[in-house]
């Protein structure tokens, strides 16, 4: 049963990645090529914006419908640190990988379907701020996810909109500099169609800096959370004498 469950889970990684790359594409085309809005134009601006809150509600949706399916290298690795050896090399050794076969085929679709399409994201300063830039975004939605997964009292839909809300504003925040990715396996999609999947800026920036983000998010949150964990179980064992 467990070999079944692994084997599905591949299988809903490898389609969630390959949709997630057409769906961002998809939602671009719809406003400025369909609806005709302008790249700088607001209007156009705030309904890409809620469309793109919307997939992510759609996504969070496959995520539970599939029990674990992910689109995002770093979503399982944060949760792979926490878990068991055996998880951990379960999510190195395969799950990262089928997402990134995901997206680099679902590229290869997108620029057989629409060549005009642009590049994906690009690095619009030097390494260095790069790397930081998607660091600092990593971090900060790792640790949030972190904070949500914690059984925080709310909803489904409450937690899918503040992770989604917060996903949103940490890539416009990063969109300018690095393009706000916060997920490696997509932007390898990319990188591997134009022959940049093994340059320097892109391993560096959107390899080793979220990889390295995502271990000391999840470190920080075990030393902030801990602490308190001890404080009530000190308490509970006071009441109880």
């Amino acid at each position: 049963m467990a070999a079944v469950g692994g084997r599905l889970l591949l299988v809903s990684d490898f389609f969630m990645s390959f949709m997630w790359v057409w769906s961002s594409v998809l939602i671009k085309i719809f406003v400025y090529k369909i609806l005709g809005y302008g790249t700088h134009d607001l209007k156009g601006e705030i309904l890409r914006y809620g469309i793109s809150i919307v997939n992510m509600f759609f996504f969070a949706y496959l995520a539970k419908a599939t029990k674990g399916g992910a689109y995002n290298p770093l979503t399982i690795l944060s949760s792979a640190i926490s878990g068991d050896f055996s998880n951990f090399l379960f999510t190195v050794g395969a799950r990262i990988p089928i997402q990134v076969l995901g997206s680099i085929y679902g590229v290869r679709f997108i620029l057989a379907a629409f060549p005009e399409i642009g590049r994906g994201p690009r690095l619009n300063v030097d390494i260095a701020r790069g790397a930081l830039t998607e660091g600092l975004l990593t971090f900060g939605i790792v640790i949030i996810s972190q904070g949500l997964s914690r059984k925080i009292p709310g909803s489904f839909f409450m937690k899918t909109w503040i992770s989604s809300v917060s996903k949103l504003t940490l890539h416009i925040l990063g969109s300018d500099l690095t393009g706000g990715c916060m997920n490696p396996a997509s932007v390898m999609g990319w990188a591997f169609a134009h022959g940049e999947h093994i340059s320097k800026e892109h391993l560096i920036v959107y390899w080793l800096a979220p990889m390295e983000a995502t271990l000391a998010a999840v470190w920080a949150f075990r030393l902030i959370v801990q602490p308190k964990k001890d404080e009530t179980l000190k308490a509970k064992s006071v009441k109880s004498d």
